[in-house]
């Protein structure tokens, strides 16, 4: 458990901090949904978001899909490998960084997207295959954002991979918009409560959590 104490936390700030992660989360999630392009996403909903510590531990997971989820300013990473982070090759997640006058992220935001085809040998990329090649693109941890700029070289990379292109680039496009959306309002709440408030009740909810 981390060192936060029940004496010291206050449960009313509590219950307002679980309730900010928590709507922080679900408003990356609705950014994600109106801006997708696929039905996976739009109709769907198959994709998660939440809220992460400087630790990468899970402060807050909006209520999608919870089997999804478990650098400089500006930069977002992408991954789908199974063997590094991801689950299936569809899943498809990026991780953004939250700095507040810190050399290290104070918070992580990310989300993960079930994308319609990433490549391979079937539409859908869900084959039924004896080898992970088989099944599509693999993407290894790789910045596709730098300095808030998408990495036009990598995606267009991804695109010439895929049957969807136009519908990927804006899926894509979506999740990339959903974290940036996470980061302002990680961001707004570190400017309304100071860093160590923050960053206090942020420990003090994976205490009551684990409690």
């Amino acid at each position: 458990m981390n060192d936060t104490t029940e004496q010291k936390v206050n449960p009313i700030l509590l219950e307002v901090f679980k309730n900010r992660f928590s709507s922080i989360s679900e408003e990356m999630g609705v950014t994600l949904n109106r801006t997708a392009f696929s039905p996976n996403i739009k109709e769907r909903r198959d994709f998660s978001c939440a809220v992460f510590d400087s630790n990468g531990d899970m402060i807050a997971q909006a209520a999608h899909i919870p089997v999804h989820l478990g650098s400089e300013e500006g930069d977002m990473v992408m991954l789908n490998d199974p063997f590094k982070g991801g689950t299936h090759l569809p899943d498809i997640t990026i991780v953004a960084p939250v700095f507040v006058g810190k050399d290290k992220p104070s918070f992580y935001v990310a989300n993960r997207a079930h994308h319609a085809d990433v490549g391979g040998m079937s539409s859908g990329s869900m084959p039924l295959s004896r080898s992970i090649f088989q099944e599509g693109l693999i993407i290894p941890p790789l910045k596709i954002v730098e300095k808030g700029k998408i990495d036009q070289k990598i995606m267009g990379f991804l695109l010439n991979n895929v049957r969807t292109a136009t519908e990927r680039e804006g899926d894509f496009a979506a999740q990339i918009m959903a974290n940036i959306t996470g980061v302002r309002r990680t961001t707004q709440l570190i400017e309304k409560y100071g860093l160590a408030v923050v960053d206090f009740y942020a420990r003090a909810l994976m205490d009551y959590a684990e409690r």
